[in-house]
């Protein structure tokens, strides 16, 4: 099983004020598989304490994958993207790119999202839109390869050739 977590950035949901159905809808379509819900939380929109929570999720958490969802777009509270680049060690750059190139076939506004992706550790950081119809459609391009990045690298997996 991969170990995952689920961290939502809101504002009004940290508060209360709003219920989540973008981590949940995450969770449901991820536990179909071979991941292992771990952790879920709902934080502000607020640099530092993703920061924080995306440190501790890795470092001492040692969780396999971390789904992030929100803050990926254009509002000056959207921070996401900026907390995972000052967290992460390697920057892979191909997971934002398949979704935002995927994403494009069903809107033209997926040029808009600032999703990132990177290893912090032997953790897998992925950058998700808020909105639960977009999170859904990225998260259904990027998971079958997904499995197999994570066991290179955790030194489970260590080709990938095909002949």
């Amino acid at each position: 099983m991969i170990k995952t977590a689920i961290l939502t950035m809101s504002d009004k949901g940290s508060r209360g004020e709003r219920i989540d159905e973008t981590g949940p809808s995450i969770r449901r379509e991820l536990e179909k598989g071979e991941y292992e819900i771990c952790y879920y939380k709902i934080i502000p929109d607020e640099k530092e304490e993703i920061e924080k929570e995306l440190i501790n999720i890795c470092d001492n958490l040692k969780i396999d994958l971390v789904i992030t969802n929100g803050g990926t777009g254009f509002s000056k509270r959207d921070v996401t993207p900026e907390a995972t680049r000052a967290v992460i060690e390697k920057y892979v750059p191909g997971i934002g790119e398949a979704m935002r190139m995927k994403s494009l076939s069903i809107t033209p506004r997926a040029m808009l999202s600032r999703g990132i992706s990177g290893i912090r550790g032997n953790s897998l950081i992925v950058n998700l839109p808020g909105s639960p119809k977009a999170a859904m459609e990225n998260l259904l391009f990027i998971l079958p390869a997904i499995p197999h990045g994570i066991g290179i690298l955790l030194g489970e997996a260590s080709e990938c050739a095909r002949k």
